[in-house]
């Protein structure tokens, strides 16, 4: 019978540099692409939560397109189920943003230089960020003041990003988009402290 090998003992300084190596994001290391669940967030407070990529076209924008809108949207489904929405790759449909309705908490599915499928216009679109609130046009209760706040503060940024003007005639509603057969974000969307909050941030 062979005798048994043992492996050699490592030295402190292997040990070490092995334990310091695991500390690095594994898309950092050399020779190593970023997949989808390494890529880094546009608006920083926001966890990054993919759609499927057959439910949203890539870009280079603002290069490839301006971006000229802010789209408000309201999901008619909860938070997860619209996340599980945005991942279904046979739904043909996302969003940029979803915001949680008892916190604000933020969630990014597609990257602001690519297009999401959110408008139901392809010129729109192109030139737009969707941002999907947690809730029903027809439950005000949904539209808390974390949920505005939050929501506000993404806008703010993206506006101040892109030079889009912090009014109703570039923050608009997803019922405002021509051709559009919605009614969201609805009658109980408070456009004026919306506007007033965006910016205020």
């Amino acid at each position: 019978m062979e005798r048994e090998r043992t492996a050699p003992v490592p030295s402190r300084r292997r040990l070490l540099k092995g334990a310091a190596l695991a500390t690095v994001p594994y898309a950092l290391l050399s020779g190593t692409p970023a997949t989808a669940t390494t890529r880094a967030v546009d608006y920083p407070s926001a966890e990054w939560q993919p759609a499927s990529a057959s439910n949203y076209s890539r870009s280079t924008r603002p290069t490839a397109y301006p971006v000229d809108y802010v789209v408000v949207h309201v999901t008619q489904e909860t938070y997860p189920d619209t996340l599980s929405i945005f991942r279904d790759p046979e739904k043909q449909v996302s969003a940029h943003y979803v915001v949680r309705s008892s916190d604000g908490h933020v969630a990014q599915c597609v990257r602001e230089t690519d297009i999401a499928w959110h408008a139901g216009n392809w010129d729109y679109n192109t030139r737009s960020i969707g941002i999907e609130h947690e809730g029903w046009v027809d439950r005000p209760q949904y539209f808390t003041n974390a949920l505005y706040e939050q929501s506000a503060r993404l806008t703010a940024a993206i506006c101040t990003a892109y030079g889009i003007p912090k009014d109703r005639e570039h923050i608009i509603a997803h019922h405002e988009v021509p051709g559009s057969d919605h009614t969201d974000p609805g009658p109980f969307w408070d456009w004026t402290r919306y506007i007033r909050l965006v910016n205020f941030a």
